[in-house]
């Protein structure tokens, strides 16, 4: 069986396993398919990864952590409310319904139920994470007296709950026939309806 160089190894693993995860969700997913397509031994894949939770953990850890840079910016300064949320709504819509993460929502979604370890892993290590940086972001604009809003963890849930129901229409209705959404066209309409309310919050206050 070919040996794969230690450089790209990693790197290799973690694509084979995002291929099976989307291809099988996250029960049927099988290891030895990894190995096999990585071109090692399921021993050696077990050096690397000791389970195929910790799999999970690790290629969607590094989806995370190379999105959420992107997403936003880690001091906002004099950045105005609506190009801090629209950017990162923006984001977040084209890569939770790109074929790079899709398997996220689809495992946790469909599967958490059945994997709490899992479940409590996404909401630790990513929704809160997320949730922290809306607030932020949210808290920020009231703070510069652009926005106003009653309870800004909640309205970032607001915000979040719009992407995952694009994951959700992506995954589960286009594939019985529904029309595809547009990631960018609903990610410009959920910040215009966002942005709406939190303004005429501010406007009636």
């Amino acid at each position: 069986m070919p040996r794969v160089k230690p450089p790209t190894r990693r790197a290799d693993l973690l694509a084979a396993a995002r291929q099976e995860f989307n291809a099988r969700g996250f029960s049927g997913a099988r290891m030895e398919s990894i190995a096999r397509t990585v071109g090692i031994s399921k021993a050696a894949l077990y050096l690397d990864f000791p389970s195929k939770e910790a799999l999970f953990e690790a290629l969607t850890t590094e989806l995370i952590e190379a999105m959420l840079p992107e997403a936003a910016p880690a001091e906002f300064g004099d950045l105005p409310a609506e190009a801090l949320l629209r950017h990162f709504i923006a984001v977040l819509a084209q890569r939770i319904t790109s074929d790079d993460m899709a398997f996220v929502p689809r495992v946790i979604i469909g599967e958490g139920m059945n994997f709490p370890d899992l479940a409590r892993f996404y909401h630790d290590k990513v929704v809160a994470r997320g949730l922290g940086i809306v607030t932020g972001i949210i808290e920020h604009d009231i703070a510069r007296g652009e926005l106003a809003c009653a309870s800004p963890p909640l309205a970032a849930r607001s915000l979040i709950s719009g992407m995952l129901f694009a994951a959700i229409w992506k995954l589960v209705f286009v594939p019985v026939g529904a029309q595809a959404i547009d990631p960018g066209e609903f990610a410009q309409s959920h910040a215009d309806t966002l942005l709406i309310g939190l303004r005429a919050r501010k406007d009636h206050a």
